[in-house]
């Protein structure tokens, strides 16, 4: 017959280094659950970085088939030109997402956390001083990762021969 009593069997616990492993283990899992994160949101950044970057090469090209020339970094940074001969250009997209004061303006060049666009003529001086910038022919449009991706630490875009 079997004893449905409670075998005596002292006090059971866990021992000090047992849950010393334990919490280990945790930190260890907790540590890969937060650097895996931190990667894919990087990844994401990186992401948005070029959709951002195509999209106003878009833009630029569409204005340049329009217009037969590129518009200066003074009116690619003037929301009111911008809502005036670029209205399919979404001003969000001049946005790095690493941004956090949001900053709607474009440098001449790239830094952490600001795209840039660097337009010249078309024998590699500085136009735009006239408006509209009519001398404008050329342009690179760059994005600095978060990173390195494919081996390369920035994203560009040139105008279109």
């Amino acid at each position: 017959m079997i004893s449905l009593k409670k075998r005596n069997l002292g006090n059971r616990g866990f021992t000090i280094v047992e849950l010393l492993i334990v919490i280990v283990v945790i930190g260890i899992l907790a540590l890969l659950v937060i650097t895996t994160y931190s990667g894919i949101q990087a990844k994401a950044r990186n992401a948005k970085r070029q959709t951002d970057i195509q999209a106003i090469q878009t833009q630029l090209e569409a204005f340049f088939s329009e217009n037969g020339y590129y518009p200066s970094l003074a009116n690619m940074n003037s929301s009111t030109w911008l809502s005036t001969n670029m209205k399919s250009l979404d001003q969000n997209a001049l946005i790095d997402p690493s941004n956090s004061d949001h900053s709607k303006t474009l440098a001449d060049t790239a830094t952490a956390k600001q795209y840039a666009y660097h337009v010249t003529t078309s024998d590699d001086k500085t136009c735009g001083a006239t408006d509209p910038a009519t001398d404008c022919a050329k342009y690179t449009l760059t994005a600095e990762y978060e990173g390195t991706v494919n081996g390369s630490t920035t994203y560009e875009k040139s105008n279109l021969d």
